[in-house]
C-alpha cells in the first residue's frame, strides 16, 4: 500500500511537468490534487497497520526508500528528450 501511494504522490507531484503542460497550472494543480486523494486513501491505512508492528521512525525512513526507489525511475520516464 505505501508503494503504491508513492507512485500516486510521486506522479501528482511531477507528472504534470510532462502530462499536463499544455494545461494552465490550476488545471495542472487541480488534477494533481485529484491524484494525490488517492494517495492518502493508501497511505492512511498503511501507516495505520504498519504502526502494529514498526515505529514511526521506522515507518519514515521506509517512506523514503520507497521514494526514492519510485522517483528515480519516474524521473527517467519523464526526463526530457534533449
Amino acid at each position: 500500500m505505501l508503494t503504491l501511494s508513492n507512485i500516486f504522490m510521486t506522479f501528482a507531484w511531477y507528472g504534470h511537468l510532462r502530462y499536463f503542460s499544455g494545461r494552465t497550472w490550476i488545471i495542472a494543480a487541480l488534477i494533481s490534487w485529484g491524484i494525490a486523494l488517492f494517495e492518502y486513501l493508501l497511505q492512511v491505512p498503511a501507516n495505520r497497520i504498519g504502526y502494529q508492528v514498526a515505529s514511526a521512525g521506522q515507518l519514515k525512513i521506509l517512506q523514503e526508500v520507497i521514494s526514492l526507489s519510485v522517483f528515480i525511475p519516474l524521473l527517467w520516464s519523464i526526463r526530457p528528450d534533449y
